[in-house]
């Protein structure tokens, strides 16, 4: 597994965490999505076999947010 921390713009309640988290555990490949409203991000666990940044950045387009950046976590 592979983990990648999206910053997401866009979101401004718990009702935006949710579906955020939905549409991304739904993502073919991903192992886990930890998404927070501050900071503005989600920490997710995939499989990069399956899945790639930029579906997860579709993904999350497709609930109507926007990823601005990808970076991977703080060791």
């Amino acid at each position: 597994m592979t983990q990648i921390v999206l910053t997401i713009t866009g979101m401004t309640c718990g009702g935006c965490v949710n579906s955020v988290t939905r549409v991304l555990q739904a993502t073919p490949g991903v192992q886990h999505a930890n998404v927070t409203l501050m900071p503005s991000q989600a920490v997710v666990s995939y499989d990069p076999a399956l899945t790639s940044i930029d579906k997860l950045a579709e993904a999350v387009a497709g609930a109507g947010f926007t990823v601005v950046s990808s970076q991977p976590p703080a060791v």
